[in-house]
């Protein structure tokens, strides 16, 4: 395969855009794919692919290039020269010929194709931090080794399907009939997986608001907080809104939904999105402070903790955090997740539900964070159902859920709702 000068000189700039720059590689690709209006399919896939595989097996490849390891996450000995030398072990171990340029490095195939024989600890050939090898080894013990290995495999690309406008069987021949062959996911009712990676974001289909890309295994987490029509939701961690979009699409576009988050910007392409699906029953509010918490307690039916976490479930779709991430960070999540659900819990009437959500695989963030929360408050609480999904069990990403029934009252009942509130009122007025 050919490699044109130009291509090859943009996936060695972009690379240094992400480990010296520190930029995310997905930013990068789009800000690449701007500037080069012009490149074809085949361009286009060449540099995706490389970056995207050099930054999920960075250590690895760094390791095969003959540099040494201590510098592969120094900035500073992040040369254009040792970037060219990362690129041509990860072409070479993809059976690829090297470009002829006299004025590249020199590396010889046969030497990278050695080191690959060579021992190696089980860090370097799983391209991941020591301290993530650590904590992994630590917190899940002989369930590590294979959930480690799943974490680099390229993940697939997965619709959830908006029921408001269309379902699963007409999306799935609309997508057809623009050339994307899907196939259905049996566990997830809401849930179309691509037969083969392509961008959808530019498709007449999404446009109109038909689906939302979004892992089979995050589609599981609104239904399981079991919303129904005419009541009133608040996803507090909101985000970009995909899941307070599904919740909507679960509750017919009947009832209230605050969606809550401390990101102006996001709550900004929640809008976006809620209108492109013809959502007009979620509210979205930026948390200012503690005051906006208190002033929703006892407020809603069904609450939302999606909280904020390591993202190390979703490593595959996101490759570049693992070298973003310290064990430090996890630490200040831990302490962060725990303060979120014991402030926000606050929000769920007696007799209502509370679901708290990560795309984390850690213990230390799941089970762990439920188990303390109920220590504390365990006679307010009772839990119902967990919901567990990692990647070594099948396609779908890392993701854990806990649903908790807030005892004393029994619910109210939904027809009350829709017949007594008024179409203008928010949750918080409720």
């Amino acid at each position: 395969m050919k490699l044109p000068p130009h291509l090859l000189d943009e996936i060695i700039l972009s690379l240094g855009e992400v480990f010296v720059g520190k930029r995310y590689a997905d930013k990068v690709i789009e800000f690449t794919f701007k500037r080069h209006r012009k490149w074809g399919s085949r361009d286009r896939r060449i540099f995706a692919e490389s970056i995207y595989e050099c930054v999920r097996w960075w250590r690895w490849y760094w390791f095969l290039a003959g540099l040494p390891d201590a510098a592969h996450t120094q900035p500073e000995e992040i040369t254009p020269e040792r970037l060219w030398r990362v690129w041509a072990a990860y072409w070479i171990t993809n059976g690829r010929d090297l470009p002829v340029d006299e004025t590249a490095p020199q590396i010889r195939p046969s030497d990278v194709l050695q080191r690959a024989k060579q021992g190696a600890s089980p860090a370097i050939r799983a391209a991941i931090p020591d301290w993530m090898e650590a904590r992994g080894s630590r917190e899940l013990g002989s369930a590590w080794p294979s959930l480690r290995e799943s974490l680099n495999l390229p993940a697939d690309v997965f619709m959830r399907v908006n029921t408001i406008k269309n379902d699963r069987r007409a999306l799935r021949e609309r997508l057809g009939q623009e050339g994307f062959e899907a196939e259905v996911v049996d566990q997830v009712p809401s849930a179309l997986r691509l037969k083969q990676r392509a961008n959808l974001f530019g498709t007449a289909s999404y446009k109109d608001g038909l689906f939302e890309v979004q892992d089979a295994a995050s589609q599981l987490i609104a239904p399981f907080l079991q919303p129904e029509p005419g009541m009133r939701v608040i996803d507090a961690c909101a985000g970009g809104g995909g899941k307070a979009l599904h919740i909507a699409a679960i509750m017919r576009n009947k009832g209230r939904i605050l969606a809550l988050d401390v990101h102006a910007w996001k709550l900004a392409e929640l809008r976006k999105r809620a209108s492109r699906a013809c959502v007009d029953i979620i509210e979205a509010r930026e948390i200012e402070g503690s005051k906006t918490v208190k002033r929703l307690a006892q407020k809603a039916e069904r609450v939302l903790l999606d909280v904020p976490c390591s993202g190390l479930g979703v490593l595959r779709r996101n490759p570049d955090a693992k070298w973003k991430l310290s064990d430090a960070e996890i630490d200040r999540l831990i302490a962060l997740q725990a303060e979120i659900l014991e402030s926000y819990s606050r929000m769920v009437i007696p007799g209502g539900k509370l679901v708290y959500a990560t795309c984390s695989i850690l213990p230390s963030e799941n089970e762990l964070q439920v188990k303390a929360f109920l220590a504390k408050q365990g006679e307010e609480w009772t839990l119902e159902e967990e919901l567990h999904r990692t990647p070594e069990t099948g396609a779908f990403d890392g993701f854990y859920a806990a649903r908790l029934l807030r005892n004393s009252k029994p619910e109210v009942t939904h027809e009350t709702h829709e017949t007594t509130r008024k179409p203008d009122q928010t949750v918080s007025e409720v």
